[in-house]
Parts: structure tokens; sequence; C-alpha cells
């Protein structure tokens, strides 16, 4: 550098860069500057990359377009936040992309420049003043021409920016850690088209950048960052991760995939490389000690969220606090209010800084949900623990669990067909939708509430959610809160809670019995049915027996399920719900429809029709129709059954029943098809997909693969045989595994005659002698016999005349004694004609009158 000193002033000048025009210093001093070629690398600041990056390769790829020159106007935004919580890698990922982009030669040429603002720690904080001299002088503008004023140094920051990019030396700027906009706005450069990086733990969305809000790792990456950093720190022979995997995956979750944590629990393992990944998950599967134990030296959780919760306004602080009440994973925003004993919009007023804050995040839509990391709940908890008076957080405690019981109770009204609806809800729909979003909410304060002493409000909300866990096929749900309940009031000292078992432990019954676990479910109701006859409650005993009839029917035990049944209907009081008779009424044509008793069946289900209809109970109606479509199908009325079915139909959708819409749509497709609807027999297979699209979605295994077998009976009559046996099959093997051998049975004999008619006659056989097998075994003599005609088809083609002919005689047997005369007579028809086929070939001599006579 060469200087020179005349009476107008000071000419400085850098050669070998680019030439920046003369800037005014004050009165007295022009300066005229060429600066370098690139900014020096010792002055840039920039970090070195980790080598146990890993996760991020989207949003890696993201803000590399952002950082490329790209004049069109769809463009990806020079200017870019990365915002996230505490912990979760942005300064990481900026670094990883400022490198990347160095790397390439003609993407940055002027180099990078990076500054940490340290935005949240008050003792460190860099203001603009401070930063841009720093900048300033990275940039190799010279100490003594930095000016003093804020103004003139943005001014000059600029310039100087400009000034490198015009000379095609252009700098990428990471402005890294920042609290607020207020820090970063002068920090900007004035050329829209020089690439920005701004970090921060707030959404900086009135910067005119593009925000990038970085979540946390997935499992995977997770799992990938503690073995690439072990590798790292360790050496290459660290083969913990793959040698627990399972272990490995805890450890991610309990770090709620925060980077950090992940690095905290990193760090801490390769201290003791001897030390098992399981040592550490139980460590910190301690939730009281967790962000306790992850910490180390200065890499510590809990101190990150320290430095931003100092920055919140006391009433902020207060609900972040409080938010930890919650049992459940997520909050609406009423429910905040409720908390927090204010009104909505007051609520959202002290959550939307929150958000902005990355202390909690938006739920999944629609808007008004909110939810928090799992190590900020904690962190929240310990705070609320340690500053909360225990008074105030009991009341907070109770408001919460006032909102969630009336509005569960509110909602039953709606979805319980014999209740007054509760005007806390306008209808049906928005009370489901209600008890949808709050679902994972309401079961985890019901499991919560005996450890809170609220041991009622497990009893009532147990109580609250039956019709609708019923309505949404969640019995798996509702057979848990049953359970806790159970055990809670069984330990209770209280009268009240005391006198509720029974009821319990018919719900537990009525929930085992819908996850097929039918003698837990007979046991559960024959408990119950004591205590209500030693209590001598007739209504309930005869509930009880309504519900312990229908398991006795689905154990395939038909006879004992009508007894039962009839014993159900002459014990309800006169004066009771006629909605408890017409589902003992339901469930007896169900165990006559079994005994081939179709008549009587169809009586019964017309009972229980039209006491639905006089109470306005649209599901049980739909429920009672569904059935009896399927008996006006097993005595030939196709018709009637396909009617029946689709007022089925439209009972399920106008209450929001998509079991029973799934069923209907099965049962109305395969109608359709049995009685050769003119609609044609893809109508019928297309309904059927959308049955097993509904069922599939609900998780019911069992009600799908019958659906699946419907569709490979109807492809069979619809002349697509070889198109049915890919469900066909997947049913035989999803009912073997459960324990089904009913629907396995019932899978076998259509996969029978699919294969039959694709010309794999072996396999036909095996499959329907399987059948048969399995049908004998569960004693259902009627779906033996038509298996035992379909074996025999399959038989005929093999060339086994005589099996054939024995099996059509079983079945004819069959067939009589379960009053079929129409499938009687063709059996024995079959019979007779593959007795005459077996004459025919026969040797002449042994189809002649008498014996032959030997020669003399």
């Amino acid at each position: 550098m060469t200087g020179s000193d005349d009476r107008h002033g000071i000419h400085n000048t850098i050669s070998g860069g680019v030439y920046f025009s003369a800037v005014v210093q004050g009165a007295h001093a022009n300066v005229t500057l060429q600066l370098p070629a690139t900014v020096p690398a010792a002055l840039t600041g920039l970090p070195a990359p980790s080598p146990a990056f890993t996760g991020r390769e989207a949003e890696e790829e993201s803000l590399l377009a952002g950082v490329r020159p790209d004049p069109s106007p769809a463009a990806a935004a020079a200017r870019q936040v990365i915002s996230g919580l505490p912990g979760v890698g942005k300064t990481e990922l900026a670094v990883q992309v400022a490198h990347r982009a160095l790397g390439d030669a003609d993407l940055l040429p002027g180099g990078v420049l990076f500054i940490d603002l340290f935005g949240y720690d008050d003792r460190r904080r860099v203001g603009p003043h401070r930063a841009l001299g720093s900048l300033l002088r990275a940039l190799a503008v010279p100490h003594e021409h930095v000016p003093e004023d804020l103004g003139e140094r943005a001014g000059l920051y600029r310039s100087v920016l400009a000034a490198y990019a015009a000379g095609g030396r252009r700098i990428l700027v990471v402005l890294d850690n920042a609290m607020d906009s207020a820090q970063v706005r002068p920090l900007l450069p004035g050329d829209p088209a020089i690439p920005v990086l701004i970090t921060s733990r707030h959404t900086l969305s009135d910067l005119g950048a593009r925000v990038l809000d970085l979540s946390v790792l997935g499992r995977q990456a997770a799992v990938e960052l503690v073995g690439a950093n072990l590798r790292s720190i360790v050496g290459p022979a660290d083969t913990r991760v793959a040698d627990e995997p399972a272990a490995a995956a805890e450890l991610a979750d309990l770090c709620g995939r925060l980077p950090l944590a992940l690095s905290v629990v990193s760090a801490l393992l390769a201290d003791i490389p001897t030390r098992p990944l399981h040592s550490m998950a139980a460590a910190l599967g301690d939730a009281r000690r967790r962000l306790e134990r992850l910490s180390r030296e200065d890499l510590a959780v809990r101190a990150a969220f320290d430095l931003s919760y100092r920055h919140l306004a006391p009433d902020q602080a207060r609900l972040f606090r409080l938010l930890a009440l919650n049992p459940g994973p997520d909050l609406a925003t009423e429910t905040v209010a409720a908390l927090a004993g204010t009104e909505p919009w007051d609520a959202e007023d002290l959550l939307l800084p929150l958000a902005r804050g990355h202390f909690i995040e938006p739920g999944p839509p629609p808007y008004g949900r909110w939810r928090m990391h799992d190590l900020m709940r904690l962190y929240a908890d310990e705070l609320c623990r340690s500053r909360d008076e225990p008074g105030e957080r009991e009341a907070a405690t109770d408001r919460l669990y006032l909102h969630y019981l009336a509005g569960a109770h509110a909602a039953d009204t709606h979805v319980d067909a014999g209740l007054a609806p509760d005007p806390l809800f306008p209808d049906r729909d928005e009370a489901l939708a209600w008890l949808d979003a709050e679902r994972h909410n309401l079961r985890a304060a019901a499991l919560a509430a005996p450890g809170l002493a609220r041991p009622e409000a497990l009893v009532q909300l147990h109580s609250s959610l039956l019709e609708f866990h019923s309505l949404r096929r969640h019995f798996d749900e509702y057979a848990e809160l049953a359970v806790a309940a159970l055990g809670t009031v069984r330990a209770s000292q209280d009268p009240v809670l005391r006198a509720t078992e029974s009821s319990i432990l018919n719900n537990l019954g009525t929930a085992r019995r819908e996850l097929r676990l039918f003698d837990d479910a007979s046991a559960s109701y024959q408990e119950a049915l004591a205590l209500h006859e030693r209590d001598g409650d007739p209504f309930a005993a005869a509930a009880t027996l309504t519900n312990l009839g229908l398991t006795y029917q689905q154990m395939n035990r038909p006879e004992e399920a009508v007894d039962l049944l009839r014993q159900a209907l002459d014990r309800y009081p006169p004066d009771s719900d006629p909605r408890a008779r017409g589902m003992a009424y339901n469930n007896l044509g169900k165990a006559l429809h079994d005994l081939r008793r179709l008549p009587e069946a169809s009586e019964a289900f017309a009972e229980d029709i039209a006491i639905c209809r006089a109470a306005g109970d649209r599901r049980g109606e739909g429920t009672a129709l569904n059935n009896l479509g399927m008996v006006l199908r097993d005595m030939g009325q196709y018709g009637a059954a396909a009617e029946a079915h689709e007022d089925a139909l439209a009972a399920a959708e106008e209450t929001g029943d998509l079991y029973g819409a799934g069923l209907a749509l099965a049962n109305s497709g395969l109608a359709l098809a049995m009685g050769r609807d003119e609609r044609g027999p893809q109508e019928a297979v297309d309904r059927l997909m959308r049955a097993l699209e509904i069922l599939d979605s609900l998780g019911d295994e069992h009600m799908a693969a019958q659906a699946r077998s419907h569709l490979g009976l109807v492809l069979i009559q619809a002349g697509r045989a070889a198109e049915a046996l890919d469900p066909l099959e997947s049913v035989v093997e999803a009912s073997t595994r459960t324990g089904d051998p009913h629907t396995a049975a019932m899978a076998l004999t259509n996969l029978g005659t699919a294969l039959e008619l694709t010309g794999l006659y072996e396999d036909a056989v095996r499959a329907q002698t399987r059948s048969v097998s399995l049908y004998r075994q569960l004693g259902e003599r009627h779906h033996e016999a038509k298996a035992l005609l379909n074996l025999g088809l399959a038989l005929r083609h093999t060339g086994g005349l005589a099996a054939a002919q024995d099996a059509f005689h079983s079945s004819a047997t069959a067939f009589r004694e379960t009053g079929d005369d129409y499938l009687h007579t063709q059996a024995l028809r079959l019979h007779e004609e593959t007795g005459r086929w077996r004459t025919r070939q026969l040797p002449g001599w042994l189809r002649g009158s008498g014996p032959r006579t030997p020669g003399p």
C-alpha cells in the first residue's frame, strides 16, 4: 500500500484488487481504496464444517439455490432466514452451505463473511454498530477509515459489498444467531442480489427474506448423526450404533432428535468408549433428570433454552410454563385459554410470540393447535415446578380438566343417539370434529388423572368416549382406558367410584370383543353380570346378557347365543330404553342367521329397525339394515338385499359411521354381483374397492379380509378369476396369521373356485380340502356343505371321480341337515351325474348286468 500527503487530503491505494470510488471521511479526508481481489480468509470468521453433518440434504440444496445468482423472476430469494428452536442445527446448516458454495469457484469468487451476533446472550450480544465495524475490517477497509456513525458505517458497508459484486467478486454474508430484525436490518446489503444467510431462533418474517423453519432430524438421520459423531471422535472402530440399533433409535427419541442433544450424548459416549448405548438410554429414561444429564462442559441443552427464556415477557413466560401441565401432545388455542384462565384471543396474543421464538410450534392444519418439542416441554415443566406456586398449578390443572370433561360430555351427547344434544356444539359434525382433534389429549388426560388425584376424571372420560371410540373403531384405546378405570375404582374407597365397576367391566368386555379377544370379553361380561345381579339391576343385567350373547355368536356358538339373547329380551324391564331391546334383537338376528333360521333372523332385524326408527337412532338403523341385507341375500332375494345395503350406506354416511359405510359398500357389492344387477359387475367391484379403502384406513384387518374375500368372489362371478387370486391369497395369509379360521375357510373356498376356473385343478383341490377341514372344525355345517360341493367340482377335473362323488354325497347330506333344499337338490344332481361319468369310464364287462364269466 502506498500513500501521499498534500494540502487537499490523504490518498490511499491498496493495489492488486478491485477499484473502489472515493469515500468522503469528514470534511478534510478524501480516501480512494483499491480493495483486494477477495476477502482474506483469515478475516472471514467462517467456522469449519462438522464432518458428522447428516439429514439436511433437501434443506441444504434449497439454501444453495438462493446463494446461486439467477436473474430469472422465479429465482430463489438471495436473502434467507434459517429459524428453529435452540439446538436444532441452524448454524451448522448455514456453515455447511457456505462451505459448499465456496467449493464452487464460480459461485462466490469474493468469499464469505461470517459473524456470530450472539443475539440471545446479554453479555456477548453484538449490536449493529460493532458488527458493522467487524464486517468492514473483514472487507479490508482500514480501521482508521471506518466511520463512527452507525448510518455512515452501514452506507460504507453496503458500498463496499456492491463494489466487490460489481468487480466480479460476489460475497456471501452469513449473519448467525440473530435475536430480532433490528439487530439484522443494518447489516443487510443494499443490493438484494447479494446472498445473505441469517440464523435465528425467531421467525424473522419482516426482512423480505425467505424463511426456512428448520425441524428436528428424522429418526434415521438422528441415529446416523450419533454414529458419525462417534466415528469422528473415537475413530472408525466405534461400532456401538451399528451394534445396538434399537438402543440407538431409543436414544434418538429420548433426545427428541435435536442435534444439540445428540451432540451432547455423542460427547458423553465418546468420553467412555466402553459404555454401551443402552446404558445411556437408561440414564436418559428418567424424564425428571433428562435435561440435567444432557450436559457436558460447554454443551448443555438447558443452557441453550435458558438463553431464549430470559427474553420472554412475564405473561409469555407464565403461559410457557403452564403449557407443560397438559398431559397430551398438543393444545388448541381454546384449551390454552382455559389453562391460563383467559379468553381465546388473549391466549393467541401470547402464543404467537412463543411460536415466533420456537418455544412452541404450530400443529398440523387446521390452524389453532400448538405443540412443544419434548425437551422444551421438560424444560417448561421444570420451570413450572420451581417458579409457580402449587396453588396456581392446581388451579390451572382444574381449569384444564374442566375444559376436557365438559367438552367430552357435550360431544358425547351428539354421538349417542339416546342423549339430548348439548348446545356447547352446534351439531354432530362439530362434536365429532372436536373429538377427533382432541382424541389423544383426552386419552392422555384420562390416564394421567389418577396420578393427579383426579380418579373421577378417568372414569368420566372413559364413559364419555365409549360411543366415539366405537364409531371410530379405536377399541385398543378404549380397552386401555377401561383397564385403567377398572384398576382405579377397585383401588378406591369412594363408594360412588366403586359403584361404577360393573359398568366399566361391561365396557371393557365390548372393547375386547371388538378386538376379537373373545375369551377375555366373555370373562369381563360374566364378572359384570354377577355384579349387576348382586345389585338387583335387571336392566344392566339384560344389557350385559345382550353383549354376552353377541360374543357367543362371534365365537361360533350360535345356539348358546340365541338362548342368552332370548333371556335378555325377557329380562328388560317394560319401561327401559327400547334401544337396548333393539340391540338384543339385532344380536339375536345374527345368531339366527348363523343357524340358517333365515325367516326368524329377518324378523329379528325388522324389530330392531322399527325400534331404531322410532328412537331416531340412524346409526343403529344402518347396522340392522346391513345385517338384514345379508339375510335377504342368503334367501336369494338379491334385489331386496341390495336395497337394504343402500339404505344402510345412506344411514352410515349421514352419521359419519365410516365402519358402517365400509360394511354396507362391501355387502352391496356382493349382492349386486350375485343378483346380476343391471349396473354390471364393475359397479360391484368398484364398491368393494371403496369398502377396502375405508376398512384398511380404520385398521380393521378382520373386516377388510372379509371384504377382500367378497372381492374375490365378485371377480370370479365377473369372469375375472385370475384377478381374484391375489386378494384371496392375501386373505388366507392374513386370517391364518391372526387366528381367524372362519375367514380363512371362506377365502379358501373362493380361492379354490378361482384356481379351478384358471385351470390350476390340483391347487384348487388342496384349497377346498383345507376349507372343508376348517369348517368341520368350526362346526359350520352349511359352509362345510358349500366347500364340499366345490371340492367335488375340483376333483372331477383331476379325474378323481370316486372322491368327487363322495364329496357331493357328503355335501347333499349337510345341505339337507341345514334346510337348504335348493343346494341339496343341486348336490344330489352332481352326485348322480358323477356316478354316470364313472360308469362310462369302466370297462364294458364291468358295466354289464352281471359278473363276467371266465372261459372254459
